[in-house]
């Protein structure tokens, strides 16, 4: 069960947290760096040491980006393909570093690879989480034209997660950007229809959608802050958090 007698509780029993491939990258922007993929391995260990049940989508934007090779020309569904690619390699680094802190980790993948990864299988995947491992979704949803917020929205909704935790680089959602417009205010909350009416920079519109139709609440926060993935998890305020008119 999540928390302990004397430890603090977690809001959240099963989270998706998002992880941007540029995140693995650290100073040089590009590739893998091994130190920073073990630093966020330490965090996400802390969470599942809370007895929270942990999935992860990883992106793939430090390695390929579909988006960039479509628009020099490449093929769209060519390019996006590499890129489905490129979050495998990222999902095996993050899975290397979490068992090398003793956390059980296993890598499903949309595209089947069975020498590297299992397929994804949602009752597996479920399994998995019930029995204390880590999950790792690589390979987006399989199809081009998604990303992998989408597929974390969606994966989401299909291992009923209680919360999509979206770390990024920035505090929170600004209404507009605070690195051009010192004035720029943050929100503490917003609903699903004003990040997509006013067309925020949060999850992209097919992602918050599909949180929005199946009332999955998505925090966002600056991963950069180290202890972060644990407060949000134990529910501090901080960043930003998106939920229903009502409540979700």
């Amino acid at each position: 069960m999540p928390g302990t007698s004397d430890g603090p509780v977690p809001r959240y029993r099963r989270v998706v947290l998002k992880l941007s491939g540029e995140a693995l990258a650290g100073p040089a922007g590009y590739g893998v760096d091994p130190e920073v993929v073990h630093r966020y391995a330490q965090e996400i260990k802390e969470v599942v040491d809370l007895g929270v049940e942990l999935a992860i989508v990883v992106g793939g934007g430090n390695i390929w980006r579909g988006t960039s090779g479509s628009a020099k020309g490449m093929d769209r569904t060519t390019a996006d393909y590499m890129g489905m690619l490129a979050t495998v390699i990222n999902a095996l680094a993050l899975q290397d570093a979490l068992e090398a802190l003793g956390v059980p980790t296993r890598v499903q993948t949309a595209i089947e690879m069975k020498e590297i990864a299992e397929p994804y299988i949602r009752r597996r995947a479920i399994r998995h989480l019930e029995k204390g491992r880590v999950v790792i979704f690589a390979a987006g949803t399989g199809n081009p034209f998604f990303s992998t917020d989408t597929t974390a929205a969606l994966r989401a909704a299909e291992i009923e997660a209680e919360v999509v935790l979206k770390a990024t680089k920035e505090e929170g959602i600004y209404d507009k950007d605070p690195r051009q417009n010192p004035d720029a205010r943050k929100f503490d909350e917003i609903s699903y229809l004003d990040v997509l009416q006013r067309g925020l920079k949060a999850m992209d519109s097919t992602a918050t959608s599909l949180c929005m139709d199946n009332q999955i609440p998505i925090v966002f926060f600056n991963l950069n802050v180290p202890g972060n993935i644990k407060r949000v998890v134990l529910g501090e305020n901080i960043g930003t958090f998106i939920r229903g008119e009502t409540g979700a």
